[in-house]
């Protein structure tokens, strides 16, 4: 199928259409393999389609039922501290599901993911589903949509501080990350770093069958897909990947 960024896509809440929940787990190969171990995550993700459907987006294959083009998910929250959080993607939802549980009033929603399925990338949909994103939060009554962004990247550049690379601009003054870039033209304002965004660990062994990598040397391992090296200690028989993210600020709408 051929999708660009100027065709009408039809994007639906999952609140508004629950039948197509099954169409989420149809992105096989849109991250890396130990991405989907961040413990974090199930906080989200497993109670998503009761707790927060009105927050999961799709946007609908007009030739493919059995899939979505994209989604995308984000999280209401109260937060009223400055800075955001160096906690990022993993402290959003910390917080989000403590308020869920004790009942306080969301102040404002995190983006957690805006995932394309990976042969419609390049195509313009995410920054479609950024926009939805930021409508759908005001359609919510929410001013404020925050972002722990992932530069897409940043893969390339491993050894790179977050810090440095999220300054890097091209000479028109918008970032040289495509995913950053997209949210800048958007409208979104550039905060900081949260340098422990998600947090990876697990014993070589799990590593090894998350990645394929032997993880039979003390020291830095570089894994494809990641932002920074895994910290790998044979001693100890276990190796930690730490993610820095961006925040960006938006006003929705």
């Amino acid at each position: 199928m051929t999708v660009h960024a100027d065709q009408a896509v039809e994007v639906v809440t999952l609140a508004s259409r629950p039948e197509l929940a099954p169409l989420l787990d149809g992105f096989d190969g849109a991250w890396p393999e130990f991405m989907r171990w961040d413990p974090m995550g199930a906080l989200y993700y497993a109670v998503v389609e009761e707790a927060y459907p009105e927050f999961a987006l799709l946007a609908l294959d007009p030739e493919r039922p059995d899939r979505a083009l994209a989604c995308a998910f984000s999280v209401p929250l109260a937060w009223g501290e400055d800075p955001l959080p160096a906690g990022g993607w993993d402290r959003m939802i910390q917080r989000a599901s403590l308020d869920r549980t004790l009942g306080t009033t969301p102040t404002m929603v995190s983006a957690l993911e805006i995932c394309v399925q990976p042969d419609l990338r390049g195509r313009g949909l995410s920054a479609v589903m950024l926009a939805e994103m930021r409508a759908n939060t005001a359609r919510l009554g929410f001013d404020t949509l925050v972002a722990p962004v992932r530069p897409s990247g940043k893969h390339a550049f491993p050894d790179v501080p977050m810090e440095e690379y999220a300054r890097r601009v091209r000479a028109d003054g918008l970032p040289e990350d495509p995913w950053l870039r997209t949210h800048v033209r958007a409208g979104g304002v550039i905060e900081g770093v949260a340098p422990r965004s998600m947090v990876v660990s697990g014993s070589l062994e799990e590593w090894r069958g998350w990645t394929g990598l032997p993880f039979d040397t003390t020291g830095p391992v570089e894994v494809p897909g990641a932002l920074a090296p895994v910290h790998c200690d044979v001693a100890q028989d276990h190796a930690v990947y730490v993610e820095a993210n961006v925040w960006v600020r938006h006003r929705a709408g």
